[in-house]
């Protein structure tokens, strides 16, 4: 497994990530986006088997995962943010479920807050019918709210398939991130998550939520950092 952790500017945010992510099955690697913070600087000293890809500009978040990608030959690739921590057992129980739905592109954890509450982190993609049926107010229909993913109408403690999740750690098939052509490097920040997941969809492929595998995650944090 490559797990890709993208940052920029977040040297505390990152070495939580990176300790959280220790382990001897796992290739770690980062990708920093032209800090100037010293997180380059910590990773070299404090991280020696992570490997570091020191970027002199800001990649984005899907151009600096695709670089990963392209350097390692790893089954599965866990783009993640800096501002995640993952609680044990985590990584065991997505790819457990991962080879339990072969036909899963991607595998997604339940993200949990710093309050202890968990992230609204599906959703239904944003088509014309999903519009007509939210803004009709069909998601109070008893079970309809969950089926369509709405925040605090979908049970988050359900294991199932879901149209799409953040990106913030998911765990990728190589076969499918190759097959549907990687991320689209031209959505630099947000939306990139959306964008693979749909062209996942397309390709036949699900998006599995696993709400026993756990990250902590500070959303928000990361780009708080870099933009204010």
């Amino acid at each position: 497994m490559a797990i890709a952790v993208v940052s920029f500017n977040t040297r505390d945010l990152l070495r939580r990530a990176l300790e959280s992510l220790q382990g001897p099955a796992n290739e770690v690697w980062v990708v920093d986006n032209g800090s100037d913070d010293g997180s380059r600087e910590m990773v070299a000293a404090d991280f020696p088997s992570v490997r570091l890809i020191a970027a002199e500009e800001n990649l984005g978040f899907g151009r600096a995962v695709n670089l990963v990608a392209a350097r390692t030959s790893a089954p599965w690739i866990a783009p993640a943010n800096a501002d995640i921590a993952l609680e044990p057992g985590a990584l065991e129980r997505l790819v457990a479920t991962g080879a339990a739905h072969p036909g899963a592109g991607a595998v997604a954890p339940r993200l949990i807050l710093p309050g202890g509450g968990t992230q609204h982190s599906v959703h239904s993609f944003p088509t014309i019918p999903f519009t007509l049926a939210f803004n009709l107010g069909l998601g109070r229909v008893p079970g309809l709210g969950d089926r369509l993913c709405l925040e605090g109408r979908w049970d988050p403690n359900r294991s199932r398939d879901v149209p799409w999740a953040i990106g913030a750690f998911l765990l990728v098939r190589r076969t499918a991130f190759d097959a549907v052509g990687a991320f689209d490097e031209r959505q630099w920040l947000y939306a990139e998550d959306l964008d693979l997941g749909w062209r996942l969809a397309r390709g036949g492929w699900t998006t599995r939520y696993e709400p026993r595998a756990r990250v902590g995650h500070d959303a928000g944090a990361a780009t708080r950092a870099a933009f204010g």
